[in-house]
């Protein structure tokens, strides 16, 4: 079953340097949020950052979306797993021997060890002409679905996906399969490079048990205060 304990908002610590990290870090705790480490920081500061996000009692989501073959993601998995994140993600487009190769590693690990694994479907940066770009000329959402039937099916515990997705999927997929939405914006913030974006209170409303945001809280005046107020947006569903 998805771990529904709060928190359900995930902050992505994209800032371009390490004393930005740690202010934030200063000020926020691991009750208000869980964190992300993608690869801007992960490059820039490596295996070290996480430890000492986790050493802080922090919830990390690593996301290097692994995608190679089985072998080498199996054991970039153990190495995640090894270093005590929560959660970590990999290509479901890798395809079905890399995720189960993937799965057998984390499964290695006892139950209190072992991260949760999920599989990313199609980036919210893309959209259709993107897909047909690529030479894929099936739309966003089938190809959404598709995916995430993979990843189930090859027994993760779950996929990121766009909020916009997420009503369709859960009908899919049923309630024991997380749904994890980056491309979350408040009312009246660019959108960036992203392309298929909800508002938080939109986002949990259709049924995403995490959602993950970046610039729109830790680039606030405030980003405390930025942050209970999302999770004020769905007081019922986080608390």
């Amino acid at each position: 079953m998805p771990d529904h304990a709060p928190p359900r908002v995930i902050v992505a610590l994209d800032q371009c340097d390490r004393a930005s990290i740690d202010q934030f870090v200063s000020i926020v705790n691991p009750t208000l949020c869980r964190l992300k480490v993608g690869k801007h920081a992960f490059t820039r500061f490596g295996p070290a950052l996480v430890r000492e996000l986790i050493h802080q009692k922090f919830s990390v989501f690593l996301d290097l979306k692994y995608h190679d073959i089985p072998n080498t993601v199996a054991e970039a998995c153990r190495a995640a797993a090894e270093m005590g994140v929560w959660m970590l993600n990999v290509h479901v487009s890798g395809g079905r021997n890399m995720l189960i190769a993937a799965r057998e590693a984390i499964d290695e690990f006892p139950k209190h060890q072992r991260p949760l694994l999920i599989g990313v479907t199609v980036l919210t940066s893309l959209d259709d002409n993107d897909l047909k770009q690529l030479g894929m000329h099936d739309s966003v959402e089938n190809t959404v679905l598709r995916l995430a039937k993979n990843a189930k099916e090859a027994g993760l515990d779950g996929v990121v996906c766009s909020a916009n997705e997420v009503t369709l999927l859960r009908k899919i997929v049923g309630d024991d399969f997380l749904l994890v939405t980056p491309g979350i914006r408040l009312p009246g913030d660019d959108s960036n490079d992203q392309k298929r974006v909800m508002t938080p209170e939109a986002a949990f409303a259709a049924g995403a048990d995490y959602i993950v945001m970046g610039r729109s809280i830790v680039q606030a005046d405030d980003p405390v205060e930025k942050l209970q107020s999302v999770i004020g947006s769905r007081v019922s569903d986080v608390g």
